[in-house]
């Protein structure tokens, strides 16, 4: 018992110290976990590009390759069963979902029929809004906005603005030397929240 307590006093000790840093440093409060563990380390130890991070807290599945510099958000799943690409300067937003599998007709069947798969494409420069999720097979071209809680199930061409369940796509993104203008196809819509 003496042993339990000293590791006890010992894991709250290191966990106020770590907490106030984090706190004094980013005026952040994280979990545990979060804490402890490196992001930047994880995407290195899962061969991700150079200054690519990556929550402890994401589940990756399979095949999944990240480009240089892309921000991986807390609580995703990225499923690289199908093979999953995600390019350079991303950034994948808390709780999305990325499929590259489903069990539809495998349940529907009875298990008589396979899981179906289809690999999934984010090219470089995209943002991906929160609590979207992404099914199986779509490819989402460079520089493109997917707005929060998006289902997309179809090919969204670079330079897109997609928003919606199903993704619709409400605009383009016009790229002239540093300046990003985000370009709206309704009058009414003046900017999209993200």
């Amino acid at each position: 018992m003496e042993k339990q307590n000293s590791l006890l006093k010992s894991l709250h000790l290191t966990y106020n110290k770590l907490r106030t840093a984090t706190k004094n440093r980013w005026h952040r409060d994280l979990p545990f976990d979060e804490l402890l563990f490196d992001r930047w380390e994880r995407a290195r130890s899962l061969g991700f590009g150079d200054g690519t991070s990556i929550y402890h807290n994401s589940y990756i599945y399979g095949d999944v390759k990240i480009g240089k510099n892309t921000w991986i958000g807390p609580y995703t799943l990225l499923d690289g069963t199908g093979g999953l690409v995600i390019g350079d300067y991303c950034s994948i937003s808390t709780g999305v979902h990325i499929y590259t599998h489903d069990t539809v007709e495998w349940a529907l069947s009875g298990g008589k029929a396979e899981h179906e798969r289809a690999p999934v494409s984010i090219g470089n420069c995209c943002y991906i809004g929160s609590q979207t999720v992404i099914a199986k097979g779509v490819t989402i071209g460079d520089h493109t906005v997917i707005g929060a809680c998006a289902f997309v199930n179809r090919l969204v061409p670079p330079f897109s603005i997609a928003v919606g369940s199903p993704c619709q796509i409400i605009g383009r993104v016009e790229i002239n030397a540093d300046q990003v203008r985000l370009v709206y196809e309704s009058k009414n819509e003046d900017k999209c929240h993200y």
